[in-house]
């Protein structure tokens, strides 16, 4: 029987890390790393920086876990020694250890050996470290229409030809759950591909300055310059959130002139347009705008409908068109929870092994609406006002000119008005098919109605009340 040594356990180690990472992020992350010492299961690795050590706990401690399973046993443990070089202020003394999550400890020591650092490696090799993209956002999946054609346009322009176009920077702007992130992860996965050579790197603002205060911390702050400059294409997510945050900001400042500078590519994405952007100096907002700002705006009817029909070919299921327009006039907010409402649907079909149909998309909207206190469903409105005013659904949405209806139906239409985002077109398919032009004429009436008529005016700002308390 081989005696188990740190060399052997670290093979053993590096045979399932290998299985798990692209051969660049091997190299640049995990040969640099010496096997110290192996005792009572606790194995001990040396890393070349505090930087290298956060950067695999980040980013790797997964597949760490994964790797020593298989080496070591379940109960096996990992500890980090830190290499100290002249310029750290330990150098000389005693080892400083910490407890960290998942049996891992760390400590810096004096070095067994002088490996490269990660960063050397990166410009040795030329290709760099994971981009952290999500390998699923991509341009074939990304529905076009005219709330982002031109956002699409450019990013594709910008995937196909990085640096050498006048969109740098690109800043992708919109609300919540518009598909920046997946527009913006696009270009990058179309880089990596074309451009096996380019550096892409994703990264959220949060995990940006958060990597930015750690370097401060230990004293690493060149490293992390030096990183972020040798990337070939920075796709910074959420750059809001750099706000009021000036000493981020400021190296931000000095990392974009020199990408800029360099004829490096620069994608950002944001909630609102730069000029909205409060707290974010004036010297970084002008070099936001040297490129091109495009919006992402809410997705129209036919680009939600594409949406749904996406998702479900992507899914293998198929239902009626009937439905597919009822979710489509229903969430006329974003994308994100347009397909959370799909995969919810899905999910209860499969679940409970019902069809699915017009009831269970209703009810499927209806919970989905209720458990995230959402805006009220149009269908919870027509309810009310039939309850109100003693009337039949199928009435309300029929096409009786009886005043009797007429008046209800154009009232369920005001307040849907009032407390939705539907578009009109939308609340006009959810009475009976009716064009957006009826639903003016519904609106303005009851307007009219409670400026004249005190009894319309208590009914239907007793009905508002009810769903806003």
């Amino acid at each position: 029987m081989v005696e188990q040594t740190a060399d052997i356990s670290w093979q053993n180690c590096l045979r399932v890390i290998k299985e798990h990472v692209s051969e660049q992020s091997f190299k640049t992350w995990f040969e640099p790393i010496i096997p110290a010492k192996l005792e009572r299961k606790k194995l001990t690795i040396q890393v070349p920086s505090q930087f290298f050590y956060e950067w695999l706990e980040e980013n790797y401690v997964h597949i760490l876990r994964m790797a020593l399973d298989y080496a070591i046993g379940r109960d096996g443990q990992l500890e980090y020694s830190i290499l100290v070089d002249s310029g750290n202020p330990y150098q000389g003394q005693p080892a400083i250890g910490y407890q960290i999550p998942n049996n891992r400890k760390v400590e810096n020591t004096p070095p067994i050996a002088p490996p490269k650092s990660p960063f050397d490696l990166q410009v040795a090799n030329g290709a760099p470290t994971d981009s952290f993209l999500n390998p699923h956002y991509t341009f074939d999946n990304y529905i076009e229409g005219d709330c982002n054609r031109l956002a699409r346009a450019a990013g594709f322009a910008v995937a196909q030809k990085p640096s050498v176009t006048s969109f740098n920077p690109l800043m992708i702007y919109g609300g919540v759950g518009l598909g920046k992130t997946h527009l913006v992860q696009a270009i990058g996965n179309y880089i990596k591909r074309q451009r096996q050579d380019k550096f892409v790197l994703y990264v959220s603002s949060e995990k940006f300055t958060n990597q930015f205060i750690n370097s401060i911390r230990d004293n690493s702050l060149q490293d992390f310059m030096t990183f972020y400059m040798r990337v070939d294409v920075l796709i910074l997510d959420d750059v809001q959130f750099l706000s009021g945050k000036e000493k981020t900001q400021e190296t931000f400042f000095h990392i974009f002139n020199h990408l800029h500078q360099s004829g490096k590519q620069i994608v950002m994405t944001s909630d609102r347009p730069p000029r909205q952007l409060e707290g974010v100096e004036d010297r970084l907002l002008s070099r936001f705008k040297w490129g091109l700002t495009a919006d992402l705006q809410t997705p129209d009817y036919e680009t939600r409908i594409a949406i749904i029909q996406k998702k479900l070919i992507n899914e293998g299921i198929h239902i009626d068109y009937e439905i597919i327009e009822y979710l489509a006039h229903s969430i006329d907010s974003n994308v994100r929870e347009l397909e959370g409402v799909i995969i919810s649907l899905i999910a209860q079909a499969s679940l409970t092994g019902r069809e699915i149909n017009l009831g269970l998309a209703k009810q499927t909207l209806n919970h989905i609406v209720n458990e995230s206190e959402k805006e009220i469903s149009v269908d919870t409105i027509i309810d009310a006002v039939t309850e109100q005013f003693q009337v039949r659904i199928a009435d309300l949405k029929g096409k009786s000119r009886l005043r009797s209806l007429v008046v209800p139906r154009q009232i369920a239409m005001y307040i849907t008005k009032d407390l939705t985002n539907l578009s009109l077109k939308s609340i006009g398919y959810h009475f009976g098919g009716r064009d957006h032009s009826t639903v003016i004429h519904a609106i303005q009436t009851v307007s009219d109605l409670m400026a004249s008529d005190k009894d319309i005016n208590a009914t239907v700002t007793k009905l508002i009340k009810s769903f806003q308390s």
